[in-house]
């Protein structure tokens, strides 16, 4: 015996509404198998449920674009920011920096390897560090270190900021749209599922699969069981 089962995409979900109004609307008034309050309920529910994955699928092309971009910029002030700690620590093994300056830009003065920057936010933290640092030893009479000088830095560390901080605001975006999809597939199920009894409960006298068939015009899709096949 074949069982139905509800949908299982949003794709899906707009599908089975879509035919069943479609086949309900067709409907003469004797020949009515859906109810005109299910119908009309359906007809809000699905252009509600439409619009609202119109907007998530937006929000997450938006973040997806953007995410391209920000990947470079991350790549970018990485580069710059190991790249400078690695000319003060040689400018530091050349007596050129003297080694307790290091503090100033958080770094231990017997340590010389490049910080964890993997994460965004440890670039966001090491960026910040020795941007203040070389800064603070400047004022304090200090040659500036060139290339790259910390003014370049500066400028990779304020882009990569400024497109982390908005794709923050996408992903939070993307989410709160997601839970708001989420949150309309229940209604979106139950009304599915009342608009399939009412069609098996119109069709019910009839026999096999003339009976699926008909059924099947409103939507309905049916799966057989291993083993099994049609009548």
């Amino acid at each position: 015996m074949p069982y139905r089962r509800l949908p299982n995409t949003d794709e899906a979900r707009i599908r089975a509404m879509q035919k069943a109004i479609e086949k309900g609307n067709s409907d003469t008034i004797q020949d009515r198998v859906i109810s005109f309050e299910t119908l009309g309920e359906a007809r809000v529910l699905l252009n509600r449920f439409k619009e609202i994955q119109g907007i998530y699928k937006q929000s997450l092309q938006t973040q997806s674009h953007s995410n391209i971009k920000y990947q470079n910029l991350v790549k970018n002030a990485k580069l710059y920011i190991s790249h400078f700690i690695q000319v003060l620590n040689l400018s530091v093994i050349r007596n050129e920096i003297k080694g307790e300056q290091k503090v100033l830009y958080g770094l231990n003065p017997d340590d010389f390897s490049i910080p964890d920057i993997l994460s965004d936010t440890a670039v966001l933290e090491w960026g910040e560090k020795i941007i203040t640092g070389e800064h603070e030893r400047i004022k304090q009479g200090g040659a500036p270190i060139y290339n790259p000088t910390i003014a370049k830095v500066k400028v990779h560390y304020d882009m990569f900021r400024e497109a982390y901080l908005a794709q923050r605001i996408y992903r939070k975006n993307t989410s709160r749209s997601l839970e708001n999809l989420s949150e309309h597939r229940e209604p979106i199920d139950k009304i599915i599922s009342d608009i399939w009894n009412q069609v098996e409960d119109r069709f019910k006298e009839l026999e096999g699969e003339i009976r699926l068939n008909k059924c099947r015009e409103y939507g309905i899709v049916y799966y057989y069981r291993r083993g099994e096949t049609p009548e």
